[in-house]
């Protein structure tokens, strides 16, 4: 690897054990086993490269998710097993990915003073968004993207609330058939559309 990417891997390794905020140039450069001045050199600034290895982190931790999700389930299976299925997936990822999903409301947090970061949430919100109505719900954005984006919206609601509920107390979070059973609830309370 050359200088640019040992600090990349060097300020996603900081970035995941410090959180983005408690990150400093010395921290990467260190982890990377290069200079300050490297840091200037290949990103202009610390945050230029603290955002860049983010998007990776995020990019990479996308494609996890979306793997998790895109696992195929048992031949047979109900609409209530798949759901319930693909949450206990979700919710494994919440304990392996966990720096992650902390840096994720980190930057939330700072967003305003974030531009570039939140134009790369943006971004991606919207993908994501459509991404988790298909893979939920077999919508073809293409044929409905009105209706993929509301219910692609209530999925990104249940992640980053399910996150947010691992993250502070993981011993009293939902688990996947915790989730599907309220969801039974307030559909029933519904009633017909």
């Amino acid at each position: 690897m050359g200088n640019r990417e040992d600090l990349l891997a060097g300020a996603r390794r900081c970035l995941l054990e410090k959180g983005y905020s408690g990150t400093t140039a010395r921290d990467i450069a260190t982890a990377a086993g290069t200079s300050l001045a490297s840091i200037g050199y290949h990103f202009r600034s610390t945050k230029a490269l603290l955002n860049a290895a983010l998007i990776e982190a995020m990019e990479e931790w996308g494609r996890e998710i979306e793997q998790a999700l895109a696992a195929a389930p048992a031949p047979g299976a109900t609409p209530a097993q798949r759901f319930e299925a693909t949450w206990e997936r979700i919710i494994e990822s919440y304990v392996r990915l966990r720096p992650l999903w902390a840096i994720q409301f980190e930057l939330v947090a700072q967003m305003d003073r974030l531009p570039e970061v939140r134009e790369a949430f943006a971004s991606a919100n919207r993908q994501a968004k459509l991404g988790l109505a298909a893979l939920f719900e077999g919508l073809d954005p293409d044929a409905d993207e009105k209706r993929a984006m509301a219910v692609g919206s209530f999925y990104q609601a249940l992640l980053g609330g399910m996150a947010a509920q691992w993250l502070v107390d993981q011993n009293h979070a939902p688990s996947a058939h915790d989730l599907l059973d309220a969801l039974r609830t307030v559909a029933t309370r519904l009633g017909p559309e």
